[in-house]
């Protein structure tokens, strides 16, 4: 799987540019604010058909401009797609896959797949919870197709849910339709969970060993929490679906009195121990750095069992925020597969001997060439 070429118009602080890969390794660099994540943010929305750092397409459009667009030409699964997001002030953002209008934008999603690793991802461990929800979301996404689906639905309906419980202190009829609400929850929410807990119990065994590569003392352990009504999140949707309706069943009073949907999928987390012991509470910045890393390296294995082929790494200036240690132990990991890798170094090819490196400026190719040569 790799990006063949990528071209950007009114994006971001790019008004016309155009960027060809090689299957490796690619190094953008270049000063702050000069277009590098920027870069790599076109490059994942290809992938997901969202923007990373931003609910809102347009909010990726160039200042003062009414439209713009990200088009990529990338291989996989041994055939060549063209995908094409077209961005609009006034209007929702357009899909195109090879030419046609896709009538849902998650028709493209999930064909090229990325594995995004930014500076936010090294706090992944101390972060709330919402971010690893947010961690599996998005591979989850692009590895089941399904589940995309399931997931939007269950947000729209949490809404809903959401909005009645919060209106319904003005407004009591309201209230008849709740449990039609609660129910179809439990249904979205059983599907949710179990293809959760079947994706952490295999990431889980390849974050450990890409762990204990890193740190052969330590134990990496990760445990699903889900509702505690759920007795096993690997049983059938159906059983889980009644546990998840007997839960919310027996806790209406305290959701009404909250005025908030409190219990489901949406509360998901992840229990992360080293040696037993919680990363999060008692781990080092080293040991947390380190934890961030395994997950995230595990999440590419992970897509390359399910498909045969690595998806494209996109690292976001990272490096810089590693020691040399984690760093060289990043980039033993990465030998196959196409690499995007942002960098501020003047040295950037330095950091690999061979590969292709834009240096950038103002949101223009100031010079590229391939190391090596």
């Amino acid at each position: 799987m790799k990006i063949n070429r990528i071209q950007l118009q009114n994006f971001r602080n790019y008004a016309a540019e155009e960027f060809c890969f090689l299957p490796g390794v690619n190094i953008i660099s270049g000063e702050n604010a000069q277009g590098k994540t920027n870069l790599l943010e076109a490059a994942a929305a290809l992938s997901t058909m969202r923007l990373f750092r931003t609910g809102q397409k347009k909010e990726g459009l160039r200042f003062g401009v009414q439209s713009g667009k990200i088009l990529g030409e990338f291989e996989a699964e041994n055939r060549d797609f063209t995908v094409e997001i077209r961005l609009f002030q006034k209007k929702a953002a357009e899909v195109w896959r090879s030419g046609v209008r896709m009538k849902r934008q998650s028709d493209a999603k999930g064909i090229l797949k990325t594995v995004l690793f930014c500076p936010d991802d090294l706090y992944l461990i101390r972060a709330g919870a919402a971010a690893r929800r947010r961690f599996l979301d998005t591979a989850l996404c692009q590895l089941r197709p399904n589940y995309d689906r399931v997931l939007n639905e269950y947000e729209r309906v949490l809404a809903h849910k959401n909005r009645i419980l919060k209106d319904s202190i003005e407004k009591p009829a309201l209230l008849d339709v709740l449990d039609d609400f609660s129910l179809r929850l439990a249904r979205l929410g059983a599907i949710l969970i179990r293809y959760r807990a079947y994706y952490i119990r295999k990431l889980s065994e390849k974050a450990a060993q890409v762990h204990q590569e890193a740190a052969p003392q330590e134990h990496l352990g990760i445990v699903y929490k889900t509702v505690s009504s759920v007795q096993d999140p690997f049983a059938t949707a159906a059983q889980i679906e009644k546990d998840l309706i007997t839960h919310v069943m027996g806790h209406r009073r305290f959701e009404l009195a909250a005025a908030s949907c409190l219990s489901g999928p949406h509360k998901d987390d992840l229990d992360i121990t080293i040696n037993g012991v919680s990363a999060s509470s008692f781990g080092s910045q080293g040991q947390v750095r380190t934890c961030a890393l395994a997950l995230k390296l595990a999440e590419r294995e992970m897509f390359f069992e399910d498909s045969g082929e690595y998806p494209v790494l996109l690292l976001d200036d990272v490096l810089s925020e590693l020691d040399r240690k984690r760093q060289d132990f990043v980039l033993n990991r990465i030998k196959t597969g196409q690499v995007l890798l942002t960098c501020c170094e003047e040295d950037a090819a330095e950091k690999i001997k061979a590969g292709k490196v834009f240096f950038l400026q103002n949101g223009k190719i100031l010079k590229e060439y391939v190391a090596g040569d």
